[in-house]
């Protein structure tokens, strides 16, 4: 397992594509999180900390976009964090794409059971978050397993304002924007009916695999439209309703 993550980790930092470990090994989900887990590792290893957890293919939009049927979660870290406004080289991906998203700050440990009737209390922040995705599988295409074993194509994202946990993200209007211009529109009810859904689901998963979500910790709770590629020279924007905007140069 190590070799396939010495491969993915190789081609995320070169920025070159590699062909789909499906096409040469079949991978079961729990051998891609493993592989997924040793990635990670060389990440911690280089001195990189881990901030959080991302969920991937929570809306039907990118379930059909992807060609897949279940939910997924890769790891943040804080080489893959940017703040409002900063500049982004384009040398550092493959062939990236954009989402707008709906992000979470964790105030306490969540180490037990938690349902939609608790989950606020363990929630510091709300936020309107811009994820860049880009896989380092060749043209963007990848099976279930080999998307898990690349981390979920985690690549970059950016953070807005936190707002109060009582700010409304249930069936809010999202999009995203190259340049001033609106390419993508979505509700926030396409990330599995409601975000806060997902946050429950992110927690159970990560129970799943013996890991907790920790204060201080961010969750992306998955895009609610499809992704889109973008370009050097492009400013990237997400939008939600009631959360203002966040937005990345590339250059």
């Amino acid at each position: 397992m190590d070799q396939f993550a010495q491969i993915l980790d190789d081609a995320a930092l070169q920025a070159e594509a590699i062909p789909q470990i499906s096409l040469s090994s079949q991978l079961s989900l729990a051998e891609a999180y493993h592989v997924q887990d040793l990635l990670l590792k060389k990440c911690v290893d280089r001195g990189e900390q881990v901030v959080g957890v991302k969920l991937g293919f929570t809306s039907l939009a990118k379930m059909e976009q992807m060609g897949v049927k279940e939910i997924i979660w890769g790891s943040l870290t804080d080489r893959m964090r940017f703040h409002s406004g900063d500049e982004v080289s384009i040398e550092n991906f493959i062939h990236p794409r954009a989402e707008p998203e709906i992000a979470f700050l964790i105030g306490k440990n969540i180490d037990g059971h938690i349902s939609l009737q608790n989950i606020e209390q363990f929630v510091q922040g709300v936020a309107v978050a811009v994820e860049i995705i880009d896989s380092r599988y060749r043209d963007f295409k990848f099976s279930l397993e080999d998307v898990v074993a690349d981390n979920c194509s985690s690549a970059a994202f950016a953070v807005g304002s936190w707002y109060p946990v009582s700010t409304p993200i249930s069936n809010i209007e999202i999009s995203l924007s190259f340049n001033n211009e609106m390419v993508e529109t979505g509700n926030s009810s396409a990330i599995l009916g409601d975000p806060w859904n997902s946050l429950v689901t992110a927690v159970g998963l990560l129970r799943s695999h013996n890991r907790i979500l920790k204060a201080g910790d961010i969750v992306l709770a998955g895009a609610a439209t499809a992704a889109r590629f973008f370009e050097s020279g492009f400013l990237v924007e997400a939008h939600a309703e009631g959360l203002g905007s966040v937005g990345l140069r590339i250059v």
